[in-house]
C-alpha cells in the first residue's frame, strides 16, 4: 500500500508540476486579444490543461500524500511531512483560485468574444497575476519534492 501511494503521489506531482511548466510557456508565448481566433484557441487549450491535468493532478498529490501520512507511523511526527502538507494544501488552494479559475474565466470570455456575443475589447491580454502565480507555485511545488527526497528533520522549538 506504501508503495502505491508513494507511485500515486508522484505521478500526481509530475502532472502537476508539468501542467505549471505548460501553462507558463503558453502565457508566454499566446497571442494578443488582437487575434481573437488564436487568443481563444489558446485559451481554450489553457483550460483544458487545468481542467484534465492540473486540478486531477492537484487531488491525486493531495489525496496520496494525506493518505501516506496516516498509513506510515513515521510520518505522524516528521516535521517535513506535516510541512509538505501544509504548503500542498496552498498549492491546491493557489492553483483552484489564482489560476484554474481566472483561466478558465478568460477561456469563456474570448469564446464568447469570439462567438460575436461579447465585445472583444473586453479581453484582459494580461497574465500578470496568472503567470506569478504559477512561478510561485511551482517553486513551492519544488520545494515540496525538495523536502520529500532529502527529508529535513525540524527540530522542536524548546517551550
Amino acid at each position: 500500500m506504501r508503495r502505491l501511494l508513494k507511485f500515486l503521489h508522484t505521478m500526481g506531482a509530475i502532472g502537476l508540476m508539468g501542467a505549471m511548466v505548460s501553462l507558463a510557456v503558453m502565457m508566454i508565448y499566446a497571442p494578443p486579444p488582437t487575434d481573437l481566433a488564436g487568443y481563444a484557441s489558446v485559451h481554450g487549450v489553457m483550460a483544458a490543461i487545468g481542467k484534465w491535468i492540473l486540478f486531477p493532478s492537484l487531488a491525486l498529490t493531495i489525496c496520496a500524500g494525506m493518505l501516506s501520512i496516516a498509513a506510515n507511523p513515521a510520518f505522524h511526527n516528521a516535521g517535513w511531512a506535516w510541512a509538505k502538507l501544509a504548503t500542498g494544501v496552498l498549492i491546491f488552494e493557489g492553483g483552484l483560485m489564482r489560476v484554474q479559475g481566472p483561466i478558465q474565466e478568460e477561456a469563456e470570455r474570448s469564446a464568447s468574444a469570439l462567438a460575436g456575443q461579447l465585445d472583444p475589447a473586453t479581453l484582459t491580454g494580461s497574465y500578470g497575476g496568472e503567470e506569478t502565480s504559477v512561478w510561485v507555485l511551482l517553486a513551492v511545488a519544488t520545494a515540496n519534492v525538495v523536502l520529500g527526497v532529502w527529508r529535513p528533520r525540524f527540530s522542536r522549538i524548546a517551550d
